[in-house]
């Protein structure tokens, strides 16, 4: 094959999201569980004979050697040995900086396309190796479904979730993670939870212990959580911005995002089970 086009990089949530220590080399000691959906960035990419990776589609505020598309291409490069390279053009749908987990999921859907495409032939665990070295969420894109995380995050198990119906809410901010977990106002000591506790109580389970530290930085997620609040429990997902809130029936959501003021960008979204692109590993 010399191309894969319309490869979806889908979003996650956080259903919860809990800070239970820190290590001695400062990486955060975490419990979440991941949830796919099916708002996603699309890329497409050609085989290079000459072995340079190009990023063809321009990205507001990110240069193009320092994308993690770009960055995931040449470490798979560098741990296959690979000669080839490849175009790579992205269609960009999530925000930056949203807690979507949009850049890492272009990374993990960047190496299992090329990975299939340069026939590297890399094991998932691999690919999820490689990943880490880049960002602690890139492992679970590669994972393949929805998981309770632990560790930095690359710890995972798959979880069976149930089929909801999300209201997201863009408050039009961008967070750096790094300014919320060096806060000093990030609470670290959350007493771990099992997995079981998740699964029997999936709807309003847990908390995002960096929303509190996130609403004061930045009192516009405040305003989005308690105005999506009157409708369920809404809550955070990742480091910010966006929130969320989860419904049994798109007509609930649709209902619901008639409402959302116009000053925010809102839109619904649905469970995905797997990843769309597992079927190449």
């Amino acid at each position: 094959m010399r191309r894969l086009h319309d490869c979806p990089a889908p979003a996650k949530l956080n259903l919860f999201l809990h800070v239970t220590g820190r290590r001695a080399d400062g990486y955060h000691l975490l419990q979440t569980v991941f949830q796919l959906i099916d708002r996603q960035d699309v890329l497409h990419f050609d085989v290079r004979d000459d072995g340079m990776i190009r990023r063809t589609s321009e990205l507001a505020g990110v240069a193009h050697d320092s994308d993690l598309v770009v960055r995931a291409a040449h470490l798979l490069q560098q741990a296959t040995g690979s000669a080839l390279g490849a175009d790579i053009a992205l269609e960009k749908i999530l925000p930056m900086g949203g807690g979507l987990g949009g850049g890492s999921s272009d990374a993990a859907t960047t190496l299992m396309a090329l990975n299939h495409l340069w026939q590297t032939g890399l094991s998932r665990t691999q690919l999820m190796a490689l990943g880490l070295q880049l960002g602690a969420d890139i492992p679970f894109f590669l994972f393949g479904a929805n998981a309770f995380a632990e560790g930095v995050g690359e710890r995972l198990i798959e979880v069976q979730t149930t089929d909801q119906w999300f209201v997201i809410i863009e408050p039009g901010v961008s967070i750096p993670t790094a300014a919320i977990f060096t806060s000093s106002e990030l609470t670290r000591d959350t007493k771990p939870v099992k997995l079981l506790d998740f699964s029997g109580a999936q709807k309003n389970f847990g908390k995002n212990d960096l929303q509190a530290v996130a609403e004061r930085a930045f009192p516009v997620v405040a305003e989005a959580v308690k105005w999506l609040a009157q409708y369920g429990a809404a809550k955070m997902t990742g480091s910010g911005a966006c929130v969320f809130c989860s419904f049994e029936s798109k007509e609930q959501a649709d209902a619901v995002l008639e409402k959302v003021p116009p000053r925010w960008k809102a839109w619904t979204a649905r469970t995905l089970h797997r990843h769309p692109m597992a079927r190449l590993q």
